[in-house]
């Protein structure tokens, strides 16, 4: 296929680009994070600066001309046009293929009896047997953990296993009993993906290598009538391939002895409009509709919210400073003085405290963490279990997380 330069490309659909070395050379691995296709194209890194020009607005010459003006590249209208080609072919441009491409793919999703497991058999075990022994592992060589009168809710990883099991056994473990008398368990986790401030609902029953954890439809029907029925689905492929709910709900399983119990999953794009001067997460609309429609649907029932997030993302792998010991000691700082906001529930300080530095350690967690606070305000927490985890070979990129107990 061979695309015209006299009229505009489309603009290019929100990608996973990630840096990617081959041999000598320094690339860009581009994906498409709604698994349209499972290609994954990869792009010279000088090149990099070419993508913020796809918008909808220029053709293979006058993106030719953008990226001359503005970085001093030369790249001809012929390059571009094979470039743009190859990103249509690999559905990454909001165009007809794309779309057909996606109401075929949420077509099937919603068909599903179930939404199935995304990272079985790759991140974690696939076989029961095989993933009990692991979760059993972790709960048998964790520390004596506090007991508490109460527990309403959960902060817990969505790190993979493997890094952050201790301290998911940890936080499962020291909420057992309440978690087997849940009769509906929420999970907010972060959407990787997804525009900033996007909630994004499913329909569909989740399954972990346990078996399926019912969605609760009315509790979901009521959410999507208090935030729109365009709002609530509009993204609900995300559901498919994202991360954060999958490793929840899968802790979530075990601890109950592999009994099921109805879910609310709940997906939630970036807060980092927030994090400015012009808008306030405490007075916006979208998050007052949600968590007043939570409350509600949670004031007769034995819930239990869990918040899917991780903390902090420092370091190369994620655009920074390598981290020596002295930046370790200031991440550990940083992140306990967050942790303190979170567990005296204050929502108001906790959302200060990220705007106060620009989210200068990429905190991934917000959305879910700040939405389960509102959902169970007033509420205070304990912070039974914090750990930094490597993100790279040489130890200095790392990601922090935790585990609270809200009571």
């Amino acid at each position: 296929m061979t695309l015209p330069n006299t009229k505009p490309f489309p603009k290019l659909r929100p990608v996973d680009a990630r840096p990617f070395q081959r041999g000598d050379q320094l690339l860009i691995a581009l994906r498409d994070p709604l698994g349209l296709t499972e290609k994954t194209l990869f792009i010279p890194q000088q090149l990099g600066p070419l993508l913020a020009f796809i918008d909808g607005t220029r053709d293979a010459r006058s993106l030719s001309a953008a990226i001359a003006v503005r970085f001093g590249m030369s790249v001809s209208p012929s390059e571009i046009e094979q470039i743009l080609t190859a990103f249509d072919q690999a559905l990454l441009l909001d165009n007809d293929r794309s779309a057909e491409a996606l109401v075929q793919a949420l077509g099937e999703y919603r068909q599903a009896s179930h939404r199935e497991p995304a990272l079985a058999g790759a991140t974690y075990p696939e076989n029961p047997d095989e993933l009990r022994g692991l979760l059993q592992g972790y709960l048998d060589a964790m520390d004596d953990h506090p007991v508490f009168d109460e527990v309403r809710g959960l902060i817990s990883p969505h790190i993979d296993y493997a890094r952050g099991g201790p301290v998911y056994a940890q936080v499962w473990g020291s909420a057992e009993e309440y978690i087997r008398a849940a009769d509906l368990a929420v999970i907010v986790g972060t959407d990787h993906s997804s525009p900033e401030g996007r909630v994004t609902l499913t329909r569909q029953h989740y399954a972990t290598p346990f078996g399926v954890l019912p969605t609760e439809q009315e509790v979901v029907e009521n959410i999507a009538g208090a935030i729109g029925e365009e709002e609530a689905f509009a993204q609900e492929l995300y559901h498919r391939g994202e991360h954060s709910i999958e490793l929840a709900a899968t802790w979530l399983h075990y601890m109950r002895d592999e009994q099921p119990c109805e879910l609310i999953p709940i997906l939630c794009g970036t807060f980092e409009h927030f994090f400015g001067e012009e808008t306030d997460a405490e007075k916006d609309l979208l998050v007052d509709q949600l968590t007043e429609a939570l409350r509600s649907s949670l004031s007769d029932r034995n819930a239990i919210v869990v918040a899917a997030g991780d903390l902090s993302h420092v370091g190369p792998a994620f655009g920074g400073y390598p981290l020596d010991l002295v930046g370790r000691a200031r991440l550990e700082a940083a992140d306990k003085e967050l942790l303190e906001q979170v567990c005296s529930g204050n929502t108001d300080e906790f959302i200060e405290a990220i705007r106060s530095v620009k989210d200068v350690n990429n905190v991934c967690g917000v959305a879910p963490i700040y939405l389960t606070m509102r959902a169970l305000s007033p509420v205070t927490g304990t912070q039974v279990a914090y750990d930094r985890c490597p993100a790279d070979e040489q130890g200095t990129s790392l990601v922090s997380i935790c585990g609270v107990v809200f009571h």
